[in-house]
This record gives structure tokens, sequence and C-alpha cells, in this order.
């Protein structure tokens, strides 16, 4: 029992213990993966998992804090979350501000860490739009009054992501959002006429910018540009490849030593597979199962729409990256960009990652479970 008249007991225990322990594999597999890179860089090989710990550290806070938190709380502060948002979203675009990384404009410079906006829209849009959802449920179902206004909401956040350019993160928040609106009573058929307009957007974007056609190209024959395009999906297939089912073990990673590029962040999966072999790899993602049937059961219990719908998005935004990036390190899906949940290297992701988690926690502490 969870809940006893008006008194909170503790938070989901099980879904506690699993993002804790994905957290320790993260930091782990961060120093495993990057101590060669590193130390050649740095001269320092734990120079990315000291990072990677005082990240998690400020993660953890922020996951006892928003744990803490009345989940209502965010409901009655939804305009200003979207607003401050917005504001970091279009100031990420200005020269001066905006950091550039990798042909993207998508950080902003805090003294010697940087935070990176898209992350903070992708949680500000899952808060504002499950209260506007549970506001105005009855309209969902209609084109004018419900569907279009959502779709507006959730596409002009989408836009700026793309001015970045963003192509992953934008898919991530447009692929939550939508399961939200699934999920709130939307029509089927709104969604089968927007699909034929998403597809041609999507190739639109495609065609728009030559490195994603280039990318299209590596992910049907990597090998048709080994050493350019096609080469991190050769090498990360390479690092799966001979892990087997056992790995080579912790720390014995080949394609660490220069090979794998940044293998402490989109690749990070890659490296564990080669270590832990195909039982490391199937373990964290049946953590991930778990960590889906949890969230998706505090939604299903959860004390009312705006709360149950919240659940529903933090968890969505979670499984949907998860799904994209292992698509991409085993070769299902072109290369996007995107980083692993809990594990991979980076602030802004993980520190909104255990933010997210611990208002999920928090609506787990008022579900009828």
């Amino acid at each position: 029992m969870r809940k006893q008249g008006n008194k909170l007991t503790t938070p989901d225990f099980t879904l506690l213990a699993v993002i804790f322990a994905l957290l320790i594999i993260g930091v782990i597999m961060v120093y495993s993966s990057s101590a060669v890179w590193s130390a050649y860089k740095f001269d320092d090989p734990f120079f990315y998992a000291k990072r990677q710990l005082l990240f998690a550290f400020a993660g953890l806070t922020a996951m006892y804090i928003m744990m803490n938190i009345p989940y209502a709380k965010w409901k009655e502060h939804s305009n200003v979350i979207l607003i401050v948002c917005f504001i970091l979203l279009i100031a990420v675009l200005i020269p001066g501000i905006g950091v550039v990384r990798g042909g993207a404009r998508s950080w902003i410079g805090v003294g010697a860490f940087s935070i990176q906006p898209s992350e903070f829209m992708k949680l500000g849009l899952i808060i504002f739009l499950a209260k506007i959802l549970s506001e105005r449920q009855k309209y969902i179902t209609s084109l004018k009054q419900g569907f279009l206004p959502a779709l507006m909401l959730i596409f002009v956040p989408f836009g700026l992501i793309m001015l970045q350019p963003d192509l992953g993160t934008g898919v991530v928040l447009v692929g939550t959002c939508f399961i939200m609106l699934f999920v709130a009573g939307a029509r089927i058929s709104h969604f089968t006429g927007l699909a034929f307009i998403g597809l041609a957007g999507f190739v639109g974007l495609i065609a728009s910018a030559p490195y994603r056609i280039n990318r299209i190209k590596a992910f049907l024959n990597p090998w048709e540009d080994p050493l350019g395009d096609g080469f991190q999906i050769i090498q990360s297939l390479y690092a799966i490849g001979p892990g087997g089912l056992m790995g080579l073990g912790l720390g014995q990673s080949l394609q660490k030593f220069f090979y794998l590029p940044e293998p402490q962040t989109d690749f990070i999966f890659a490296i564990l597979a080669e270590e832990l072999g195909f039982i490391g790899g199937s373990f964290v993602i049946l953590l991930f199962f778990v960590f889906m049937w949890r969230g998706i059961r505090v939604s299903i219990h959860a004390p009312d729409l705006f709360s149950s719908l919240l659940a529903l998005g933090i968890v969505g935004m979670i499984i949907v990256q998860v799904f994209i990036n292992v698509s991409v390190v085993i070769g299902l899906i072109p290369v996007t960009g995107i980083t692993l949940p809990f594990l991979s290297y980076g602030g802004s992701s993980l520190t909104l990652t255990l933010l997210s988690a611990g208002i999920l926690l928090n609506i787990s502490r008022y579900a009828k479970m």
C-alpha cells in the first residue's frame, strides 16, 4: 500500500533501485570507455569519470529535491517553466552566446561547463503539455480545438531545435509528445493524416542538409565511405561483434583506443557490449524495460490526469531516447547524435534525466498502487 489517507509513503523502490543501478553502471562505463582518450588529451585517465561523478551528484541532489516537491507545483508554474525554456532555446542561437560543437549550436557556456537548452525544453514541454491536455481533454478529439493547437505547441520548439540543428533531440521531443497526445485520446485518423505530412517534412529536412543525406547513405552502406561517414557505425559494429556472449572483460575494449570517436557519449553502449558482451548489454536493456514497466504503472495509478500524463511523458522521453541510441549503435537506424540516458557522459543530459526521474518518483508517492 503506497498511500494512507493524505499521508505519503516512500517512492517506488523498484524504480529507485533501477535508476541507481543504471547510474552506477554509467559511471563505471564512462571511466572504462574514456580512460585512454582522457589520459592522452588531459593527462588524466579519470578526467571524464570525475566530471561524470560531479554531474551524477548534482543530478542525484536534483532528483532528491524533485522527489519531495509535490508534482502539482509543476502544474502551477508550467507557464513560467516553458517561457524560460523558450528564452534559453532562442539564446543558444545567438552568436557569442551559443557554443558550436560538432556543427550544431546547441550549448550555452557557463564557466568551465555548458548547458544544453534543448534538454530542458523536453521536460518543460512535457510539463506544459500535460497541463494543457489534462485541462482540455474533452477537446482533444477535435482537430481545430484540440489536436492542431497541441501540434503548434510541439512544432514551435521543434523548429527552434532544428535551427541549431539537432534532429535527434527534435525527434525525441516530438515522439514523446505524440505518445502523450495518443494516450490523452487523440484520434487515430488525425495521426494518420499527420503521418503523410510528417513524412514529407522529414524528407525535406534530410534533403536540406547534405550531412544528413550522407548519414542515410552511410546507414545503407557504411563501407562505401569507411573512413568518412560510415566510420562510426563500422567501428561500433567492430566493438559489438567481438564482445560475443561474455565480452572481453571490463576495461579490455580495443575500440576505445582511438577507433570509436567519443566512446563515452553516443556510443557508450558499443563499448559496454564489447567489454560485457551480450549478457551485459541485455542486462542494461532489461533494466530499461523494468524502468518502463514501473513508470507506466505509476502513470496508470496516478491520482489525476495531469500526473498520469506527466509520468507517461517522462517515461516516454527516456525510453524513446534509449530506443534511438541503441538502434543507432547496432546499425538499425542512421546516426543521430543521441546519448543513452543515465549512462552516457554529459552534464545537461544526466542532470535533466535524474531531475525528471525525481518528478516521476514523487508521483509514485501519490500513486494508489
